[in-house]
C-alpha cells in the first residue's frame, strides 16, 4: 500500500487545462473512486501517477517522495508499484492467459520459477486457474476482464489503478465484477483509485468519491 500526495498538480493539453492545480491526497490502502463527465481529467490523473505522462506544473508525491513535477518524470512507472487496468483491457489474443499475464513479469525481469508461482497464484485468486492455455477470445468479457486484472496484480503493486474497467459489461456481470475487486482490495491491501461514469459503481467501490469537474479553456 502506498500514499499519493497530489500538490497543485496541473496537466495542459493543446489549450485546455485537463487538470488543474490538484491537490489531493490518497491514503495508504485507500479506495478512492474519481468521478465526473467525460474530460474533466480522470484519466489523466491515472496517467499522472503512473508517471505515464508529467505535469506542466506542480508535484506528485508516493509515499513522500517526489516522483513528478514541473514536466518531469524522476521516478519511470517501473519502479513506482504502480499496476494499471486500462478500460479496453489491451490483451494480446495471440497469446494464452498465463502468457497474458507474464507479460509484465518478463517486462520487469522477475526470475522464472517466481514468474510461474505468481501467475498461478494470481490466477487462482481470480478464479482463472484452469484457463491459463486458454486465448483471450475464448473467454468471456467478464472472463477477459479477470485477466487484465490478474496481469496487474502479478506485478505486487502498492497501487492498482483502473480506467472505467467495467464499462463495456452489462450491469449483472459489472455488479459481480465490483464484488470481486472489493474482494481482492481486501485480500491484497494495495491503494486503489478507481474511474467510473457510474453512480452505483462508484458508491460501491469507494471509500471516498471525488467528483472531478471539466478543467476551463486557456
Amino acid at each position: 500500500m502506498s500514499k499519493i500526495d497530489f500538490r497543485s498538480v496541473t496537466k495542459l493539453y493543446r489549450n485546455r487545462r485537463v487538470v488543474d492545480a490538484l491537490s489531493l491526497v490518497i491514503e495508504s490502502g485507500e479506495r478512492v473512486v474519481l468521478f465526473g463527465p467525460s474530460g474533466c481529467g480522470k484519466s489523466t490523473t491515472l496517467l499522472l501517477i503512473a508517471g505515464l505522462v508529467a505535469p506542466d506544473s506542480g508535484e506528485i508525491r508516493i509515499d513522500g517522495n517526489v516522483v513528478s513535477s514541473a514536466r518531469k518524470i524522476l521516478v519511470p512507472p517501473r519502479f513506482r508499484g504502480v499496476g494499471m487496468v486500462f478500460q479496453d483491457l489491451a490483451l494480446w489474443p495471440h497469446m494464452s492467459v498465463a502468457e497474458n499475464i507474464a507479460f509484465g513479469l518478463l517486462a520487469h525481469k522477475v526470475p522464472a520459477v517466481e514468474c510461474r508461482r505468481r501467475i498461478h497464484g494470481i490466477a487462482d485468486l481470480v478464479g482463472l486457474g484452469d484457463y491459463l492455455s486458454v486465448r483471450p477470445g475464448e473467454l468471456s468479457g467478464g472472463e477477459q476482464q479477470r485477466v487484465g486484472l490478474a496481469r496487474a496484480l502479478a506485478l505486487e503493486p502498492r497501487i492498482l489503478l483502473m480506467d472505467e474497467p467495467l464499462s463495456n459489461l452489462d450491469a449483472t456481470l459489472a455488479r459481480r465484477l465490483r464484488g470481486e475487486i472489493l474482494r481482492l482490495h481486501a485480500v491484497l491491501a494495495f491503494t486503489l483509485v478507481h474511474v467510473t461514469h457510474s453512480t452505483d459503481e462508484a458508491l460501491e467501490i469507494g471509500m471516498r468519491v471525488i467528483e472531478l469537474k471539466r478543467s476551463s479553456l486557456l
